[in-house]
């Protein structure tokens, strides 16, 4: 699934498909996961994915989700909202519902333009939102997300939001929502899968198959992308 772009003028949104299946683990802490001292509720994560259901149902043929990519995506984008949260109280950003609202505008009218050019009919903003795995009704999140992104780059410049994409801005951004997101220490319930920190943003992803893999010499598990490297 693409998600949002760092700069706004590279494409941002795309409708293309999801995650993989989640693995299964009893509950563990009564939540779908632990972001800092906060909790994600199995209520709200159970909510979140039906609007997201919701949402991929009006566009049958269009936004092809199983119900466990649903739910991880819908628990990946609740981690990551708060990751940037952390991310602008660390650098001192503020944003307003203005600028969220803007920033809101922008991603979704960059994203109609290219979902149109790729043959899809008069897209709508809860199409965009629901191909992405975003619940439709967290529209303004999505807005908060991206207005922070575009505060820390602006700052990072000197005060002026960079026109064009900095391999070196990049980085720095990267770092900053890399400790932003380790000083959390996310905990994802295995219900639901694991944190993946291997790409940006990070997810949840689907958990190692450990009853399915045939008999033999035991496998090592990779440990790669389970922790922020950073």
């Amino acid at each position: 699934m693409a998600v949002i772009r760092r700069f706004m003028g590279a494409g941002v949104l795309a409708l293309v498909a999801g995650l993989g299946v989640a693995g299964c683990s009893p509950v563990k802490m009564g939540a779908a996961a632990i972001v800092g001292s906060d909790r994600i509720t199995l209520a709200t994560l159970d909510t979140e994915a039906g609007n997201l259901s919701t949402g991929v149902a009006k566009y049958k043929g269009v936004v092809t989700l199983t119900q466990q990519q649903v739910t991880q995506q819908t628990l990946s984008w609740l981690i990551r909202f708060q990751i940037n949260e952390r991310l602008a109280k660390q650098q001192g950003i503020t944003v307003s519902a203005a600028q969220a609202e803007s920033s809101l505008n922008q991603i979704i009218s960059g994203a109609k333009q290219q979902a149109q050019q790729s043959g899809v009919a008069n897209p709508t903003q809860d199409l965009i939102l629901a191909a992405n795995g975003i619940p439709p009704n967290l529209a303004m999140e999505l807005g908060r997300f991206q207005a922070i992104e575009t505060q820390y780059l602006t700052q990072a410049n000197g005060g002026t939001l960079p026109t064009s994409q900095s391999a070196q801005l990049d980085a720095q951004f990267t770092r900053a929502y890399c400790l932003a997101a380790k000083s959390l220490n996310i905990k994802v319930n295995p219900q639901f899968g694991r944190m993946n920190y291997a790409t940006f943003p990070y997810s949840v992803a689907a958990a190692a198959d450990t009853v399915s893999r045939p008999s033999g010499i035991p496998q090592t598990a990779s440990l790669a992308g389970l922790t922020p490297a950073c």
